[in-house]
């Protein structure tokens, strides 16, 4: 996206796109020229020319444009479809928990249910569960190099010997990664488990050994090659491991039977979807088979077509996989990994995480829902991590050791039942902070906007402190002490407010532009003109909560506005529905329970719960009308 301002400024989207065999990318030069690489990833694949390489769209509204672009690239390439046309798994609406930092390779199956087993105790139930590395048959078929770099357990040098779960996973004779899902889900409540695989089998593909149950799928050693652009900018272990020992590469014409085969193993022990890893590893092992663009694709179709057959609920989430050969061939993969993992060792890492997911999300949230990663309840970064999640319309979920949780912090983003209050959209920078640097300019706070079905919502973020050093090649703090910095919050800051804003059921009336505006941590209610603006100060790593109401027209001369669960960080997500009639009577459909508010700018003169007279307080000096829901009873 060009650099175009805000308001008042047209934007300019270019794409570079996928043309036969080849992929462009844009990447600038000493001249501080635009330059248009083109290129196959395979010396035997080559071409004088490029029809097609770019595709430029403009427009008046940058998310607008941005959307067009893509669809009219999908209209073009007709590989892949965009977000709205795919189906979302149901596990990103449910609580979930991840062994990878828990207990990254040494996860047992014994671990798992302790893990479950914790949460659950606290009121934070996990209803999806992914099982990370560390649960595959490997082996290395090499000696140990000191050249190679290991890093939180993962085995870069390893690879996949079989299909099944190893030994640590059947512990019992009739046991085995089917009994234990069985028991996730009949004893802990788990609704959908997930399971971890790489895209070519593991971090080391297959073994290419004869003899072995991999050699049905004709593996071969392939070496990846890295672009100068990639190695320029950040060197990866990954690649410089593999590059020296090899990749067990399935041959491409095998790869539908080894999805297949794994994932209906998968299935049959009661798996819904997969987690798979290190997708961008085939782009770089085009040579000799085409090219990188159709060694991709063959692979995600097998993938997408594996998927399809054995996990009917759409599961699967993709991950390490931003290359455009991945994205523009992804006609059903509806879940994507936004940024790299969540460190909670790293300190530099955590406004660099939360900034990087939210402008990854602009052009990903147009391909399928971005994952934003887990994280740990119980860490100094938890609340900042925790309400971006909130407001991100990705899934929540982290991945605590079992006995180390922050269940306070939890129930702000988990309902009684296990359920999520999850924004609408893939949440995205506002459009005043589209061409800052929140994370090293020493002046940008970071603004994130989604909508829920009645209202919209802005986190605000100091990002503040840390970035990508060239010269070490890594996450550094460049400023120990960012300090206090002050931004202002807009209801227009919810870029697509009007669409729930309406004055009638159907969204299609008129909205004046005033608001209400309720701040999470402060716990103030404000009301806001057209065109005012709130300010809010931050400090380092803090973050604030707003959420934005449109006022609604009860009656002659009186306003109202459904906040939501006040205590939960998107506290708009459980207004359901809202709507006012003739008589002023204003009904709400409300997921969850605790403690409810809504703006009205008269005090009520009764509240009715599920027909039952209730009690409520109004604070007529802010217009705060307040209602304790309890918990709904348990049906069948």
């Amino acid at each position: 996206m060009s650099n175009t301002g805000i308001s008042g400024r047209r934007c300019l989207v270019m794409l570079p796109l996928l043309e036969g065999q080849f992929r462009a990318a844009l990447q600038g030069n000493d001249r501080d020229e635009l330059q248009i690489c083109v290129e196959s990833g395979d010396k035997a694949v080559q071409t004088e020319q490029g029809a097609h390489m770019v595709y430029l769209h403009a427009g008046d509204n940058p998310f607008d444009t941005v959307t067009a672009a893509v669809k009219a690239v999908e209209r073009h390439l007709k590989t892949f479809h965009t977000r709205d046309r795919k189906k979302l798994p149901s596990f990103l609406d449910w609580f979930g928990w991840c062994t990878w930092d828990a207990f990254y390779t040494d996860v047992t199956a014994d671990g798992v249910k302790h893990g479950l087993q914790s949460l659950s105790k606290g009121g934070a139930p996990p209803r999806f569960l992914i099982i990370d590395d560390g649960w595959q048959q490997i082996a290395s078929d090499n000696k140990p190099d000191p050249n190679v770099a290991v890093q939180e357990g993962a085995q870069f040098a390893s690879r996949l010997t079989g299909i099944k779960e190893n030994t640590k996973f059947q512990t019992k004779p009739d046991g085995g990664l089917k009994r234990l899902v069985s028991e996730t889900k009949d004893v802990h409540g788990v609704k959908q488990v997930y399971v971890w695989h790489a895209m070519a089998g593991y971090w080391g593909g297959v073994t290419p050994s004869a003899g072995t149950a991999m050699e049905r799928y004709e593996p071969a050693l392939a070496y990846p090659v890295q672009s100068p652009g990639v190695t320029g900018n950040q060197p990866d272990i990954v690649m410089d491991s593999l590059s020296v020992l090899g990749l067990g590469l399935v041959h491409p014409r095998r790869a539908r039977d080894f999805y297949g085969e794994l994932h209906a193993y998968l299935a049959s022990c009661g798996v819904d979807g997969v987690k798979v890893d290190v997708q961008n590893i085939i782009e770089t092992l085009g040579a000799g088979h085409g090219g990188r663009v159709a060694l991709t694709r063959a692979y995600h179709r097998a993938l997408e077509a594996s998927v399809a057959r054995s996990f009917p609920d759409n599961g699967c989430i993709s991950c390490m996989c931003h290359n455009t050969d991945m994205l523009y061939s992804a006609r059903q993969t509806a879940v994507v990994r936004a940024s790299d993992d969540f460190y909670p060792r790293d300190p530099a890492s955590h406004t660099v995480h939360v900034a990087s997911v939210a402008y990854n999300t602009v052009f990903l949230g147009e391909f399928m829902q971005p994952d934003w990663d887990m994280f740990h309840s119980l860490h100094p970064a938890a609340e900042y991590h925790g309400a971006a999640r909130a407001i991100g319309g990705c899934p929540i979920y982290v991945s605590d050791k079992p006995g180390n949780h922050n269940f306070e912090l939890l129930r702000k983003l988990v309902l009684p039942d296990g359920s999520v209050l999850r924004a609408q959209l893939p949440g995205r920078p506002t459009r005043d902070c589209l061409f800052s640097d929140p994370a090293r300019d020493g002046a940008s706070l970071l603004k994130i906007w989604n909508l829920n079905k009645c209202g919209g919502v802005v986190g605000v973020f100091n990002c503040q402190g840390a970035g990508w050093c060239r010269v070490t090649t890594r996450t550094r703090v460049h400023d120990a002490a960012p300090g206090m910095l002050t931004g202002t919050v807009r209801a227009d800051d919810v870029d697509a407010i009007a669409r729930v804003a309406g004055a009638g059921d159907d969204g299609d009336g008129e909205w004046d532009g005033e608001a209400v505006v309720y701040a999470h941590r402060a716990r103030e209610l404000v009301w806001l003109p057209r065109g005012a603006a709130l300010p809010v100060t931050l400090g380092p790593l803090q973050y604030e909560v707003f959420h934005v109401c449109p006022l609604r027209a009860a009656a002659p001369g009186v306003a109202f506005a459904p906040v939501g669960l006040l205590d939960m960080f998107n506290a708009g997500g459980a207004v359901e529905e809202c709507a006012v009639d003739e008589k002023a009577v204003v009904a709400l459909r409300v997921r969850g329970c605790g403690r409810f508010g809504a703006y009205c700018s008269r005090e009520p003169a009764r509240c009715l719960l599920d027909s039952a007279e209730g009690e409520f307080g109004y604070d007529a000096d802010t217009g705060l009308v307040t209602v304790d829901l309890p918990v709904p009873a348990v049906t069948d």
